[in-house]
């Protein structure tokens, strides 16, 4: 098949979570099936390889209500299968830094920006004499692509592509006042609660993804049920519900080969589920790197965005009982104020136990997830989640909360590869504490937890096969 895959950020070029890492990886693994993939993405200030790039020779000029842009499309040539496309604008991309907003908060364009983006990519498809068989789209910032493939594409060669819409994270959705619709040149009837763009009278971009794609995915089948309750629906439970049987729960993968503890070249010494010595080395060099004392204690870790979804107030208010007990804590991450605040707080009362780098250290990330015994996800809500996978690669048991992707990935009980607790409360995360500790004490029953852990396959190749099969019964429609 021909895919046309967009999204707003492709690791390696552009990133701030995981939609760039899913952009990255997953036309790769397509590409690798046999399918010719082109992903089209903005060409950003701050991109990174940027010297991968060249030009088509070919440019966009789109007409918007707010005025003409265009700009050239400029290409990354990734493999024989697999061409990246950024779309050059100098306008809307090249002339600030940052992907959606920086430190005054949102871009106040963004509406425009991805707009640009949306119908930029369909045109550049036709540009280059690209004929999809599926179309796509990640996102809120694309969510006017399967709108504009059905009311603006209709009579060109992109008609017959079906389209693909994925949620990574619902609660980010694209809102905009309705004076967006005038602005883009979007029809007044499309302004309805019922099948339009209407969201509480503002402009709900996602929600235009989720009306017109002939299929939905989500990024695990536990967020796939959870998005249709009111609970974590954030207003389009309904919506999704009356399309659940065009919703899919595919879980993501991750990169075997970048997080792979047998070859990875951040450690000290590599090891596997066969011959597991090595990982007591990366313990060591992590209590050195972060100046905590050698010993037995069990070290419980975070890398993580220090932020509200990701639980980390829960973690704060139970810690300080938690290290009652003699454990060591670590962690790499940023975020909110008040939570770097909190981390900063707790490394000066226990200097002897916790130990925190507030920032972001791909090669320390690496190092904590090989050496730590334990890898703390309290979330609220987590959609799918890429770090319980890597510890679980790394043979460090994960402790969940059971929501989302945290509950397809990691097993609890006697026979699992890790430990879940239900509740989102102080006292359930302490009780997981506490048989982390007693798994600690055994270490043959810890021994068989990691090798479990480290024995599952999570890569991008399982979720790529079933995104072929969706694909195919779309085009057999």
């Amino acid at each position: 098949m021909k895919i046309l895959f967009i999204s707003s950020e492709v690791a390696p070029f552009s990133k701030t979570g995981g939609l760039g890492d899913v952009a990255g990886a997953l036309p790769v693994a397509l590409a690798s099936l046999g399918h010719d993939v082109k992903v089209v993405t903005p060409r950003y200030r701050d991109l990174r390889d940027a010297a991968r790039l060249s030009p088509t020779g070919q440019s966009l000029q789109l007409r918007f209500p707010f005025g003409e842009q265009g700009g050239p499309i400029l290409s990354a040539r990734m493999s024989e299968r697999l061409e990246v496309l950024f779309l050059e604008n100098e306008f809307f991309f090249g002339n600030r830094h940052g992907l959606y907003g920086d430190a005054w908060g949102e871009f106040g364009d963004n509406a425009r920006r991805f707009a640009y983006l949306s119908v930029g990519a369909l045109q550049a498809a036709q540009r280059l004499g690209f004929v999809p068989d599926i179309i796509h789209a990640n996102d809120w910032q694309t969510g006017l692509v399967p709108l504009a493939l059905r009311r603006g594409f209709q009579a060109t060669a992109l008609a017959s592509a079906r389209s693909v819409f994925t949620i990574h994270n619902l609660a980010y959705q694209g809102q905009f006042p309705k004076g967006v619709m005038a602005d883009l040149g979007l029809p007044w009837d499309l302004f309805t609660s019922e099948g339009g763009l209407e969201f509480y009278d503002t402009v709900n971009l996602l929600k235009g993804g989720l009306v017109f794609a002939d299929a939905l995915t989500t990024v695990s089948p536990t967020y796939a049920r959870e998005i249709q309750t009111p609970e974590q629906g954030y207003g389009l439970d309904g919506l999704l519900r009356r399309r659940s049987h065009r919703l899919h729960g595919i879980l993501n993968g991750v990169d075997t080969h970048e997080w792979n503890p047998a070859t990875d070249p951040f450690l000290p010494e590599r090891f596997g589920p066969r011959e597991l010595a090595g990982k007591a080395a990366c313990k060591r060099e992590l209590l050195r790197r972060f100046g905590l004392p050698e010993g037995d204690a069990p070290v419980f870790a975070i890398v993580s965005r220090l932020a509200w979804q990701k639980g980390m107030d829960l973690l704060l208010d139970a810690l300080p009982t938690a290290l009652q007990a003699d454990i060591r804590f670590v962690g790499v991450g940023s975020g909110e104020g008040p939570l770097e605040e909190g981390m900063r707080a707790l490394q000066e009362r226990y200097p002897k136990q916790v130990s925190v780098h507030l920032g972001f250290d791909p090669a320390l990330s690496h190092l904590v997830e090989a050496g730590a015994d334990f890898f703390l996800m309290p979330s609220r809500y987590e959609p799918c989640g890429l770090n319980q996978m890597y510890s679980l690669r790394y043979g460090t048991v994960p402790i969940v909360r059971a929501t989302g992707g945290l509950v397809d990935t990691v097993e609890g009980g006697l026979d699992g590869n890790g430990i879940l607790f239900e509740a989102f409360h102080r006292a359930a995360l302490l009780a997981a504490f506490r048989r982390a500790l007693s798994l600690y004490a055994d270490p043959l029953r810890l021994g068989d937890f990691r090798r479990r852990g480290m024995e599952k396959d999570f890569s991008w190749d399982a979720s790529a096969t079933r995104y072929e099969a969706l694909y195919s019964a779309l085009v057999a429609e």
